[in-house]
């Protein structure tokens, strides 16, 4: 039996449940039997050894818009068995915490952990590495990078044998949203922004996207894990797309450009950024709407690209599974 515990009930942790709930019987094919043991928010949690009902736990949660008090999450790290933590708590590229606290924790005590906290990836990606090789666990983070696109488990696994050169790709699907609209329809920044935050695409503060915070972010993980590399998140030159007018684009689709932003990590050109660049129309990484994509250039395979579906509670759930799944659907 594989005991779960799921760390933070927003919409992903609640996106997970929703996940194991309705398709569980082909997750239990794949992995063998499992049961959530705890689940917890800021507030409070859920737990009992025998199996919390997700059921219940999701409508307690939005009826009430918070857990029971009483159950922290420290507390079942220390004080309940499990077998693997799915850390969903909020991001903070800062100082990484709560989550960063959380994985350690788990870790050290021999846990496999799951996360989409890019937060303490970015912070201490390389000690948090250690520490699960230290402890006998696996550190898994799929969500992390590309919502549903899967870059992670194509570099360790079918990449495996390969040198990484270079990885580029749009790594934000809010951006990608507003530039492939302000293409298509030559309508300004702020009024495609506008239209965005009321479709649910964009936040009330688009900040951390916009200005490219959430791709920098992104490809500080990418370079530190997929590319064994060792840069920190101020190494990342950032230029978000809050200037980019309509009458750039007419300018880059009369010379058969369009222009996204680009985070690029190239090991050979000494290369770190995320920036709006012109694209050739036709190049693979001139794609619309919310999807993500990524281009891996390798030594053996040649260029390899990926795309998919980015940020989206559904998209992020469908990862963590997925590193779920990779967890444990060869045990002996």
């Amino acid at each position: 039996m594989i005991k779960i515990a799921i760390f933070g009930f927003g919409s992903v942790g609640q996106g997970v449940a929703e996940v194991l709930l309705s398709k569980g019987d082909v997750i239990r094919r794949l992995i063998g039997d499992f049961e959530v043991v705890a689940v917890t928010d800021s507030k409070g949690g859920l737990a009992d050894e025998n199996g919390v009902d997700l059921a219940e736990a999701l409508e307690i949660k939005r009826k009430r818009k918070r857990l029971p008090e009483g159950v922290t999450t420290m507390y079942i790290i220390e004080n309940m068995d499990f077998d693997v933590g799915i850390e969903v708590t909020v991001t903070n590229i800062e100082h990484g915490e709560p989550g960063l606290t959380h994985i350690k924790e788990c870790l050290k005590r021999g846990a496999n952990v799951i996360t989409s906290n890019k937060g303490p990836l970015v912070v201490a990606y390389k000690e948090l590495a250690r520490l699960a090789e230290k402890n006998g666990a696996r550190l898994m983070f799929e969500a992390t990078v590309g919502g549903a696109m899967p870059i992670v488990k194509l570099v360790k696994n079918d990449l495996a044998v390969n040198e990484i050169y270079a990885i580029k790709g749009i790594l934000n699907g809010t951006c990608n949203y507003i530039l492939s609209r302000m293409e298509r329809e030559r309508l300004a920044y702020d009024q495609i922004l506008a239209e965005a935050k009321e479709l649910g695409i964009a936040e009330a503060d688009p900040t951390y996207d916009v200005e490219g915070i959430d791709a920098a972010a992104k490809l500080v993980i990418i370079a530190n894990a997929l590319m064994d590399m060792d840069v920190k998140f101020e190494d990342v030159e950032r230029v978000g797309i809050t200037k980019i007018t309509p009458e750039a684009f007419e300018v880059a689709m009369e010379k058969g450009y369009t222009i996204r932003l680009i985070a690029e990590v190239d090991k050979i050109e000494g290369i770190l950024r995320v920036s709006p660049r012109l694209i050739p129309i036709q190049h693979p990484l001139a794609i619309s709407g919310t999807l993500n994509a990524a281009l891996i250039r390798t030594d053996l395979a040649g260029d390899v690209v990926v795309v998919g579906k980015g940020a989206g509670s559904k998209e992020t759930a469908s990862a963590i599974v997925s590193d779920l799944i990779e967890l444990y659907r060869c045990r002996d």
